[in-house]
């Protein structure tokens, strides 16, 4: 019979400290990154109060930055939309705090509301807009933090091209 047990083959885990991965300060992953969102997202005391409409251009706010990153507070009303664009360098993950937005990308529309969580890599072609007919407003995390935002050209449908 052997008498070796997973403690004894392993050893004391509380024993070798140096193989114990310090707590990170940061968020590193996008599950982390996810979390530092939910996390803004569900206390309002820290963005309740910036939340302004105009109906002149989107209004956003630069809510926090930490090693690398940015939070960004945006609010819609009806009818505005970001223009069909990209992060640049960015990666990113967004979700709506209240209200209604619909995002447009090549696989299709999609209707995000209060709640919703997306995510996207450098690369990723959208289009935000509020079409729905009260306020909305958003949370963005960008990492790197967001220092472009290329506009591209709005997308054509087969259904708008004519032949003459």
């Amino acid at each position: 019979m052997n008498s070796d047990s997973d403690l004894q083959i392993a050893g004391d885990i509380l024993e070798v400290p140096h193989l114990l991965q310090a707590p990170r300060e940061h968020p590193a992953t996008v599950a982390e990154f996810a979390g530092l969102l939910r996390s803004v997202a569900a206390d309002r005391s820290e963005w309740g109060h910036l939340v302004r409409y105009d109906a002149t251009t989107r209004w956003y706010h630069r809510l926090r930055t930490g090693p690398g990153y940015e939070v960004w507070l945006l609010s819609w009303v009806p009818g505005q939309g970001s223009g069909r664009h990209d992060h640049g360098p960015s990666s990113g993950v967004w979700t709506v705090l209240e209200g209604t937005l619909t995002e447009h990308t090549e696989r299709g529309t999609r209707a995000l509301d209060a709640g919703t969580q997306r995510v996207f890599a450098p690369g990723y072609v959208h289009e935000v807009v509020n079409d729905a007919l009260g306020p909305a407003v958003s949370l963005h995390v960008y990492y790197p933090g967001l220092t472009e935002m290329p506009m591209h050209s709005p997308q054509c449908s087969a259904a708008a091209v004519t032949t003459g």
